[in-house]
């Protein structure tokens, strides 16, 4: 029996989106597997290669027959029966009343983001005037209908094309499909898009992209943009909407169950069978992930037995720091400053041969310099979250970025209690990343982009103003508050550089490399040029001379690599300047981003009672560890083992092997030591607990 003409058209339709969508991932994901960076290889067998593309195919047919949800909800609009007087005018009240209420009454949305309810408020005057066109004159509604169809179509089209763009350049910068970070992208998008904007020469991909819709759209759908009054007919849409709703509840629970094979230890497997497009949903399911509920774990007390074995705490790693002597007396002002994107091999002492940074290796060579320190994570927040909070990073959103983030216990908090006024510097704008407003509920005095006059802005980028009016910035501030009184009390001025990120622009005539040539070596050199020539200006200001320099990256500039933790890229260079004060000297323990600022107080001689989980290294019973994670994989370091948790309760570990190029080579181990196992639930456990209460 042959189908209803509208039938055929409905499911006809469905299978050329799903098969030009299938296609398409599939060249997408043999383009993403050309464009690995890694040496070692793919470590794929022929067995890995089938079910990399056999998954792959099953994945990205799901995800195509979910999203033509759209097109099947616009088809059922398409009646005649919605223009009846009985079901048009509520209709047309409804919308109004809702445009009212948005534009005339305060409501939560206007508080969050007017420009969102503006937004939706032009919508609904929109669809209020164009459906009471279509009301008032018939003969609108069917060439209404095909035009809306041939936009709807032609969206669907250009949507498949350039996701396969957008995921080849989110693969390149971090060789992953959409994860977390790509959420964070959608929220601020004007920062992103002008990034993306002056990083890549997108007119010409735009272009590209249109033209091949264009071809697409003409070769395989122009027969439907011909035929949209089927769509009229109605007996046919009950049984189309019983399969698709069938076929869309099938898709969903293929997606989960396929889950489980994205799990394996090799990385570039999970990914590159995994959906982009389903890949970037979890990842904004994923804010907050609770700890027992997707990793493995031990009870409560235990966990917390054992942070207080690990810590020498009497109770909930609540413990009196006291001590036992002062190295830098006097109360001395605090820079701390976090460098953008700094990875440790971007300077000489670690092996680069480029020159890029002879002001922070020559600061190096000046300072008490932690050689073996691991940033907390792979964004700028959990490196602000490591230096101000001190603690491990927590599966999910950084506290950073959490609405509960007021009153934690903070270095700045702790600084402020022993007489110094905490200072926030940022050259964007602070409301990025929620960075204001962590820093303000905590404390601090926050100077971002809104308190510079245009005299001060020598150069700008869609971040901020270059290092160098950031800098200046700084010394500004604290040149005025010193001149007002030069009894004040010291400050504690923790400082966010921006230049080393994409699009890696500056001024013109700083270093050798031009800004125009957009690399990343120009913005490692212009970055060190720029902390070289603050730090040279401050060191002539009297609130400069004696003080303390506190110099560590917030993450490294990528994080790639044939693992999910992969040691190398979250080694990151860390020093104490002060030469007024402290011996050169070279710790060669393995620490973490979390212990940079306990170290500092223990210099200080600051007591205080401390529920922070970084540790003072040079105190006597410091045991060399560290925390590193994404935003679900938690990896846990000694000096010889790394052990990842994992959601689904996975626990992996990689014995530290290195070789001649990676000092940091980790090679899987087959036996799990279950004391380190044990050790590292307990710490991300409990500290993951705490950081779900406002004020532990």
């Amino acid at each position: 029996m042959i189908a209803p003409v509208p039938f055929r058209f409905f499911i006809t339709l469905l299978s050329r989106l799903t098969l030009l969508s299938v296609t398409v991932g599939t060249l997408t994901r043999i383009v993403l597997m050309c464009n690995i960076d890694a040496p070692e290889g793919l470590g794929f067998g022929f067995g890995d290669f089938t079910e990399c593309f056999l998954l792959g195919l099953i994945n990205d047919t799901a995800v195509a027959v979910i999203a033509f949800v759209f097109m099947w909800l616009f088809m059922l609009t398409v009646t005649e029966r919605k223009y009846k007087p009985a079901i048009a005018y509520p209709l047309l009240f409804a919308i109004a009343a809702a445009f009212c209420y948005l534009r005339f009454v305060p409501n939560s949305l206007e508080e969050f983001n007017r420009g969102l309810n503006d937004a939706i408020c032009w919508i609904l005057v929109y669809w209020a005037a164009t459906f009471a066109m279509r009301l008032w004159w018939k003969k609108c509604r069917r060439v209404w209908t095909r035009v809306w169809f041939v936009i709807i179509l032609t969206i669907y089209v250009v949507a498949i094309y350039f996701n396969a763009v957008s995921e080849y350049f989110f693969w390149a910068e971090f060789n992953v499909r959409y994860n977390f970070i790509a959420v964070d992208y959608l929220v601020y998008t004007n920062e992103v898009i002008g990034n993306i904007m002056e990083s890549y020469s997108i007119v010409p991909l735009m272009t590209g992209v249109a033209a091949i819709s264009a071809i697409t759209l003409w070769f395989a759908f122009r027969k439907f943009c011909r035929s949209t009054d089927v769509l009229y007919e109605h007996p046919w849409k009950a049984a189309a909407s019983v399969c698709y709703v069938i076929f869309a509840l099938l898709s969903i629970g293929i997606l989960k169950f396929n889950d489980r094979f994205q799990q394996t230890d090799n990385s570039y497997l999970n990914e590159l069978q995994a959906n982009g497009l389903y890949r970037f949903y979890q990842a904004f399911l994923k804010n907050e992930l609770e700890f027992t509920r997707f990793y493995q774990s031990i009870p409560d007390y235990k966990a917390q037995s054992m942070v207080n074995e690990l810590y020498h705490s009497t109770g909930e790693n609540i413990r009196q720091i006291t001590p036992d002597t002062t190295i830098i007396g006097g109360n001395p002002n605090i820079i701390l400053i976090t460098i953008e994107s700094m990875s440790a091999d971007f300077m000489e002492r670690y092996g680069n041969t480029e020159h890029l940074t002879p002001n922070l290796d020559s600061i190096a060579r000046h300072s008490l310099v932690f050689d073996r320190t691991f940033a907390t994570g792979n964004r700028t927040v959990r490196g602000l979250e490591a230096v101000t909070l001190s603690l491990p990073p927590c599966p999910g959103q950084s506290i950073v970025k959490r609405p509960e983030n007021k009153g934690r216990q903070s270095i700045g908090g702790i600084l402020a209690d022993n007489g110094y006024e905490p200072f926030y510097f940022y050259g964007g704008n602070s409301y990025f990343d929620n960075m204001g407003s962590f820093f303000s509920n905590n404390g601090y005095t926050v100077v971002d982009a809104a308190d510079y006059t245009p005299s001060q802005i020598t150069y700008r980028n869609i971040w901020g103003v270059c290092d160098e009016d950031s800098y200046n910035k700084v010394l500004s501030t604290l040149d005025s508050r010193f001149a007002a009184d030069s009894t004040a009390t010291p400050v504690f001025a923790h400082i966010m550089t921006i230049s080393n990120h994409r699009p890696y622009t500056y001024p013109e005539g700083r270093i050798a490399i031009s800004p125009e040539s957009k690399t990343r070596q120009g913005g490692v050199m212009y970055t060190d040029y720029a902390l070289g020539e603050f730090i040279r200006q401050a060191q002539t200001r009297p609130w400069g001379k004696e003080a303390v320099y506190v110099i560590v990256a917030d993450h490294c500039a990528s994080s790639a690599g044939k693992t999910e933790l992969p040691l190398e890229k979250y080694h990151i260079p860390a020093m104490i300047y002060a030469p007024a004060h402290l011996e050169p000297q070279v710790i060669d323990k393995t620490i973490s981003q979390i212990d940079i600022m306990p170290t500092l107080l223990g210099l200080l001689g600051i007591s205080y009672e401390s529920r922070l989980f970084g540790t003072d290294v040079l105190s006597p019973d410091y045991s060399p560890r560290a925390f590193i994670a994404t935003y679900q994989d938690l990896g846990y370091f000694t000096d010889s083992i790394l052990t990842v948790l994992s959601p689904m309760q996975r626990i992996r570990q990689f014995r530290l092997t290195p070789t001649e190029d990676n000092p940091f080579n980790t090679e899987p181990v087959t036996n799990i030591d279950s004391i380190q196992a044990l050790h590292a639930t307990a710490l991300y456990q409990t500290s993951s607990a705490w950081n779900r209460t406002t004020n532990p």
